[in-house]
């Protein structure tokens, strides 16, 4: 005798629903989800995966998974369930990840995160349930609305001069080349749901055998948003929305990637794109460069001045020294003359924050700079200036200050660009941690105009001398 029971993965009693009715699931009636849910659980049961399984459901219908699993749950900002489920899956490999999607989140505001996701081959499980329109929200049109179809914002119907033509994610995914399985279903008939039940069982499958990426699109019906009955919904699913997002699996190389869930992709690279970014050698210290002090460095100034390719210049010259490094950049809307800093941490010890509020290390090469940030320093910590932009003099005594003509000293080089160059042979001689010849090798692997590769390194130099010379 077969028992046909409610699968253990869900909860027995639904809890976080309010209200007497806790043995119902709280979804309209006719709606795809409750269908939905129950196919993964009973493929979470088959498989035995409940115990290391995480859900993670963002914004929409599909936010109420949390209600029904009985396994781990995250809740994700809209659209961002992708790239939680590829925090999560890094940080805990042997976890099996669902991230579970409507069409308004997945399709729309988290189209980046779905894509980027899917051009890694992360080996998690995306299952997409697409019913053409923002089913919780009050039945907007969304991105797979299709050709005439009304919604409370489309009330003409979607046309495809003024809105576009619906978004197809199952052609898309299927194009990239690190995604391993893509097919779209539907939840019609029994025959349908049986290809469905199928369809969310292998793509689960293939994340418990290390086989990477899987994409199920699942089309559903919303009677409500549809304004629509049960039957009339289902039938107009199997009619029309069928035609448009046609069934069946669009890629399934997965069954070749047993353990070895990521399949490599030979790029195409053209031969001088090749030489122009292969020039150079960064070739890593033999043994980790040793620091007096952790650098919390801070550089400032107007944008053009070369301030954050400075900061990543100085984080480059870390990375090669197999120090701990970061870098994170701020600044403003304009391309030239606004301002602009960046962060940059150099540790021997692993870094907790890429910010820095407080500098041991601080370059500033305009006024607005000094202002902002000399406050901030630490008591005897390092500050250069470009004394022949910044007028104002530091605080002497709390501070050990280095005036440096960067921008004169660069524009005798040869080109005023390069004084943020001057400031890095000068940061370096300030603060004794990197020898010059090792800054030099870095300069000449990083910078990628072969022809100002000469001028960066004098630049590099004459900051250098100009610091253990004393002017």
């Amino acid at each position: 005798m077969k028992v046909f029971e409610k699968p253990t993965s869900f909860y027995p009693r639904f809890e976080r629903k309010g209200g007497p009715h806790k043995e119902t699931t709280h979804y309209c009636p006719g709606c795809g989800h409750g269908n939905v849910h129950k196919m993964i659980a009973e493929a979470m049961d088959d498989l035995g995966i409940r115990e290391r399984t995480v859900f993670v459901s963002p914004v929409g219908c599909s936010v109420f998974g949390y209600y029904y699993f009985d396994c781990g749950n995250i809740q994700a900002a809209h659209g961002r369930a992708p790239a939680v489920a590829t925090g999560i899956k890094r940080a805990n490999p042997d976890s099996i990840v669902i991230s579970y999607q409507g069409d308004g989140d997945l399709a729309a505001i988290g189209t980046a995160e779905t894509l980027h996701a899917a051009n890694r081959g992360e080996n998690i499980t995306v299952f997409f349930v697409n019913n053409a329109i923002y089913g919780m929200t009050g039945g907007q049109m969304a991105p797979t609305t299709m050709i005439g179809q009304k919604t409370a914002t489309t009330p003409r119907g979607r046309i495809e001069t003024e809105h576009g033509n619906p978004i197809r994610m199952a052609e898309i995914i299927s194009t990239l080349p690190a995604a391993g399985y893509v097919e779209r279903v539907a939840i019609g008939t029994s025959k349908h749901i049986m290809k469905a039940r199928k369809a969310i069982r292998k793509a689960l499958t293939n994340q418990v055998e290390n086989r990477g990426y899987s994409f199920v699109e699942i089309l559903s019906v919303c009677p409500t948003g549809w304004k629509m009955d049960s039957p009339d919904a289902r039938d107009w699913l199997l009619n029309e929305m069928t035609q448009v997002f046609p069934l069946g699996v669009y890629k399934d190389d997965a069954g070749e990637r047993e353990n070895e869930w990521y399949r490599p992709v030979e790029p195409f690279v053209p031969e001088k794109v090749d030489a122009y970014f292969s020039a150079g050698n960064f070739e890593e210290a033999d043994e980790p460069i040793k620091l007096d002090k952790s650098l919390q460095c801070k550089f400032a100034g107007f944008g053009g001045q070369g301030i954050l390719t400075l900061g990543l210049f100085m984080a480059q010259v870390g990375m090669r020294g197999k120090l701990h490094a970061s870098w994170i950049p701020s600044y403003g809307p304009e391309m030239r003359g606004g301002t602009a800093n960046c962060s940059v941490n150099l540790s021997e010890a692993r870094i907790g924050t890429p910010l820095v509020d407080r500098p041991n290390v601080l370059v500033v090469m305009n006024q607005p700079s000094l202002e902002a940030f000399e406050k901030d320093v630490v008591d005897g910590g390092t500050i250069l200036i470009d004394s022949g932009i910044v007028e104002s003099k530091p605080d002497g005594d709390r501070l050990n200050c280095i005036l440096i003509p960067a921008t004169k000293i660069a524009d005798e080089v040869g080109t005023p660009k390069v004084a943020n160059v001057v400031m890095l042979g000068a940061l370096c001689a300030a603060t004794g941690a990197f020898e010059l010849d090792f800054v030099e090798e870095t300069l000449r692997a990083v910078v990628k105009k072969r022809n100002l590769v000469d001028m960066n390194i004098t630049a590099l130099k004459r900051g250098y001398d100009f610091v253990r010379n004393g002017g």
